[in-house]
C-alpha cells in the first residue's frame, strides 16, 4: 500500500509507492527526504541531474515479461567514460528492480541473495571466469564510478560524491553486476533487453521523435576557438573538425583530451559527412562522429573508418569501413558462451561457429572528429580479435578494464549509399574482407543442385535402357572344336533382326582350360550378302606355384554396330593350338545389346565439370580471404 506523506520543507504530498523505498527527492523543492516509519527527515538539497538524452522519466510505465511496471526513482552515476543511469522500478506484483540505461544499451536486473563468498574488487580482472550462483560469469567491465544525484523513490540513501565500485558480469544469456558499495558486495541479476520490446508509454515527449531533441551545450574550442556542440549529456567527448582537438565536454572547463593536430599530422574525410541522415534496416539514424583506428602488424599499418550512429530512444550503432568494406556493427549484450579474455580458434554464437581471423593486440586511434559517448581521445589503445561466418564478424575489444564483444553483417557500398546518400559516390571495395559473403557459394550450391537433378535423370535413363532397351536374345547355339574338324567352317541357324538398325552382342562361353581358342566370325545379311568380320582369341591358363594364380577368361563378347534389319546368320572358324589339341566345347548366344555405359560415362564427366569449376572458384574465393588473415596458407615463395 502507497504511503502518503508532506515534505517537510515545502509541504507538497510525497508518496511513497514502494515499501522498500526508504529515501525520495521531492519533486518540488527537491528536498532530500528519508522516511522513518510515518515522518519525513529532510536531509538537504539534492544535488541537480546532468540533462541527457534519455528517453524514460519518473511515471513512465512498461511491461517485462508480462508484469507491468512503473518507474519511481533514478540514480544518475559518473563513471570514466561517460554517465549512466539507474532507474528503480516498481512491478505489480510488488517486486523492484532497476533498469540500467548506458550507451544506448538497456539492463534489467534484480537484486539476488547470494551465499557463496564473492571475489573481492582487487582479485578481479577483465577477461577473468568464475562460477557464481551456479553460472559461470566473465567479467566484462571494472569501473569506479561517484552518484552524481538522484530523483525520485530510492531503496537506500545516495548523494552527490556517493561512491561506487563495480563490477560487470556477463554470461551466455544473462547479465550481472557486483555492487562493492556495500559489505558484503550486492548481486544484480538480470538480462539485456530491447527497450522497444517493454511496451513503454509515458516517455519524453521532447525525444519521441529523433528530429526531436534536447538543447545543445554550445561551447568553443579551447584549442582554435571554433564553435562547437555536444547535444546531450550522453555525448561526453567532441572532436573538433577544424584542429583535430578532442574536448571532454563533461568537464565545466572543457579539458583537452587529446590536443589539436600538428601541420604534418595525418587527417581523413569521412565518405559519410558527420550529420549524414539515412535509415539502416528501416530505423533512422545520423553519423555523429567519426574516427581512425590503425593497428600494425609485421611493419605494415592497417587502418579502417568508424562511425558512430545515434538512432532512436538513445540507441547507437556503429558503421566500419575497410579498403571500402562496409559493416553495419552492434554491440552485443550476451557475448559468446566460453569467451574469456584467452584467444580460441573457434568461439560459438547463436549456433553459429565463427573461425578465428586476426589479432590486432595495439589497436590505436588516429584520426577522430564529431561526438562520442565515451572518452575518446588520439592515441588510445585496445586489443581486437576477429572471428568470421560470413556475412558476420564477431569481434572481441579489450582493455584492462573493459570487455566488449560486437557483432558486424557485411553490407554492400550500395546499400550504404542508398540509406546516406554521400556527396561522392562510394569506391568499389578493394581485394577479398574477412566476412565479405563468397558470391561464388550460392552459385556452386545452384549448380551442385542442378548437377544431382541431372545426374538422376541420366542415372534413371542409363539403367532404363541397360534393363528394358537391350537382351533380347535371337540365338543360341553350341559347337565343338576337334582337331579333326578344327578345319572345318560352321554356320549357325538363321535369325531376324526387326526394326531398327540394331547394337549386337555375341557371346562365347567355352571349355578352353589351360589353352587357348582363335575364333573368326563373320555376321552375314543373307538377303543383301553383305558380312561384318570379327577375330577373336579366348584363353585360360591357372596353376599352383606358391599360390593359385589364373589369367584370362572362359567367355568373350563382340559387338556390332548399327546392324540393319533383315535375315542374317554367322559362320565360324576354329583355331586350336598344336601343341595342346584338346576339344574344345562352346556356347555361342546372339542379342541385342544392352545399352553401352560410355556415353553415360562422357555425360557424367560432362555434367561433373560444372560443380568442379564453381567449387575451385569458391575456393579460390576463400584463399583470398584467408590471405589476410593471421591463419594465411604459405605458399612455396614464403618457404623459399
Amino acid at each position: 500500500m502507497a504511503l502518503n506523506a508532506t515534505c517537510p520543507s515545502c509541504g507538497a504530498p510525497v508518496v511513497f509507492r514502494s515499501a522498500s523505498s526508504v529515501f525520495a527527492v521531492c519533486e518540488y523543492c527537491s528536498s532530500t527526504l528519508v522516511r522513518h516509519d510515518l515522518a519525513l527527515e529532510d536531509i538537504g538539497k539534492m544535488a541537480a541531474l546532468v540533462e541527457d538524452r534519455s528517453p524514460l522519466q519518473l511515471g513512465s510505465e512498461g511491461s517485462y515479461r508480462g508484469v507491468h511496471f512503473a518507474l519511481i526513482g533514478r540514480i544518475q552515476l559518473k563513471y570514466s567514460q561517460g554517465y549512466w543511469n539507474e532507474w528503480h522500478l516498481l512491478f505489480d506484483d510488488a517486486r523492484t528492480g532497476w533498469l540500467s540505461e548506458a550507451g544506448g544499451e538497456y539492463v534489467l536486473t534484480f537484486a539476488q541473495p547470494v551465499m557463496e563468498p564473492i571475489p573481492a574488487y582487487e582479485e578481479l580482472q577483465i577477461g577473468q571466469r568464475f562460477v557464481l550462483s551456479s553460472q559461470v560469469w566473465t567479467v566484462s567491465n571494472l569501473e569506479h564510478a561517484e552518484c552524481v544525484a538522484g530523483e525520485g523513490e530510492l531503496p537506500f540513501k545516495v548523494g552527490a560524491g556517493y561512491p561506487l565500485l563495480a563490477a560487470d558480469l556477463r554470461s551466455a544469456s544473462q547479465f550481472a553486476t557486483l555492487d562493492y558499495s556495500e559489505t558484503p558486495p550486492l548481486l544484480f541479476l538480470g538480462e539485456a533487453v530491447d527497450i522497444r520490446k517493454l511496451q513503454l508509454s509515458g516517455l519524453r515527449a521532447d525525444l519521441a521523435v529523433t528530429e526531436k531533441t534536447v538543447s545543445a551545450q554550445v561551447f568553443r574550442c579551447p584549442s582554435c576557438a571554433a564553435p562547437l556542440q555536444a547535444r546531450s549529456a550522453d555525448i561526453v567527448a567532441v572532436a573538433c573538425a577544424s584542429c583535430g582537438a578532442v574536448v571532454d565536454t563533461s568537464d565545466a572547463n572543457h579539458r583537452l583530451l587529446s590536443q589539436a593536430l600538428k601541420h604534418n599530422d595525418e587527417t581523413w574525410e569521412p565518405r559519410l559527412p558527420l550529420g549524414s541522415k539515412g535509415k539502416l534496416d528501416g530505423q533512422p539514424y545520423e553519423v555523429i562522429g567519426f574516427l581512425v583506428k590503425r593497428s600494425r602488424v609485421d611493419g605494415i599499418a592497417y587502418d579502417w573508418r568508424e562511425y558512430l550512429l545515434a538512432g532512436e530512444l538513445g540507441t547507437y550503432r556503429w558503421l566500419t569501413e575497410y579498403d571500402n568494406h562496409w559493416n553495419v556493427v552492434e554491440v552485443l549484450a550476451q557475448p559468446p558462451a566460453g569467451a574469456g579474455a584467452q584467444e580460441i580458434a573457434e568461439v560459438r554464437w547463436s549456433g553459429e561457429s565463427f573461425r578465428h581471423f586476426a589479432s590486432s593486440p595495439n589497436a590505436e586511434v588516429v584520426y577522430v572528429v564529431g561526438e562520442f559517448t565515451w572518452r575518446v581521445e588520439r592515441g588510445e589503445r585496445n586489443r581486437v580479435v576477429d572471428y568470421v561466418a560470413p556475412p558476420l564478424l564477431l569481434s572481441r575489444e579489450s582493455t584492462e578494464f573493459e570487455l566488449s564483444w560486437s557483432l558486424g553483417r557485411y553490407v554492400e557500398p550500395a546499400e550504404i549509399a542508398s540509406a546516406f546518400r554521400p556527396p561522392r559516390a562510394l569506391p568499389a571495395p578493394l581485394g577479398v574482407y574477412a566476412n565479405q559473403p563468397n558470391p561464388w557459394l550460392e552459385t556452386h550450391r545452384r549448380v551442385c543442385r542442378l548437377f544431382w537433378k541431372l545426374a538422376l535423370i541420366a542415372i534413371v535413363l542409363q539403367l532404363w535402357f541397360w534393363l528394358f532397351s537391350g537382351g533380347q536374345h535371337l540365338l543360341r547355339e553350341s559347337f565343338e572344336f576337334t582337331p579333326q574338324s578344327v578345319a572345318e567352317s560352321r554356320q549357325t541357324r538363321e535369325f531376324m533382326v526387326s526394326g531398327k538398325p540394331r547394337k549386337l552382342a555375341v557371346r562365347n562361353t567355352t571349355s578352353v582350360d589351360n589353352s587357348w581358342l582363335g575364333l573368326d566370325l563373320l555376321l552375314v545379311n543373307k538377303a543383301t550378302g553383305e558380312a561384318w568380320p570379327a577375330a577373336r582369341e579366348i584363353a585360360y591358363y591357372h596353376g599352383n606355384d606358391d599360390g593359385y594364380w589364373w589369367e584370362g577368361s572362359h567367355e568373350d563378347e563382340v559387338v556390332f554396330l548399327n546392324v540393319p534389319p533383315g535375315t542374317y546368320y554367322l559362320t565360324v572358324d576354329a583355331e586350336l593350338p598344336a601343341e595342346r589339341p584338346v576339344p574344345v566345347r562352346t556356347q555361342l548366344e546372339v542379342a541385342i545389346a544392352s545399352a553401352g555405359w560410355s556415353n553415360f560415362i562422357l555425360v557424367m564427366v560432362f555434367l561433373t565439370a560444372f560443380p568442379v569449376f564453381t567449387r575451385m572458384r569458391q575456393a579460390a574465393f576463400e584463399v583470398q580471404r584467408w590471405a589476410e588473415s593471421d591463419h594465411a596458407p604459405e605458399s612455396s615463395e614464403d618457404d623459399d
